[in-house]
């Protein structure tokens, strides 16, 4: 998993049908809880996040699994909204 910000929604009113419900959001991928920016990622949202959120998100076939269809495709999903971060050491 990784950690990100959500800094926006996606509307594509083409796509694949088995799109079609998903709330897809764009998430700005951090190197760590500082919130330093790597790269941007479209996500599907299974957690009810919003704008400016910090949110867990996984990729790949976990991506898949998690929306509960692995057809339907998606590489990136948001699975978790963070509420704080706690480093040791």
């Amino acid at each position: 998993m990784q950690i990100g910000k959500v800094t926006g929604s996606l509307w594509a009113t083409r796509k694949d049908e088995k799109l079609n419900g998903l709330k897809l959001l764009l998430v700005e991928i951090c190197t760590d809880e500082t919130e330093d920016v790597r790269h941007s990622i479209v996500a599907a949202d299974n957690a009810g996040a919003g704008n400016g959120d910090l949110v867990l998100v996984t990729t790949g076939s976990a991506a898949r699994a998690s929306t509960g269809d692995n057809t339907i495709p998606v590489d990136a999903c948001i699975v978790g909204i963070m509420d704080s971060v706690e480093r040791y050491g």
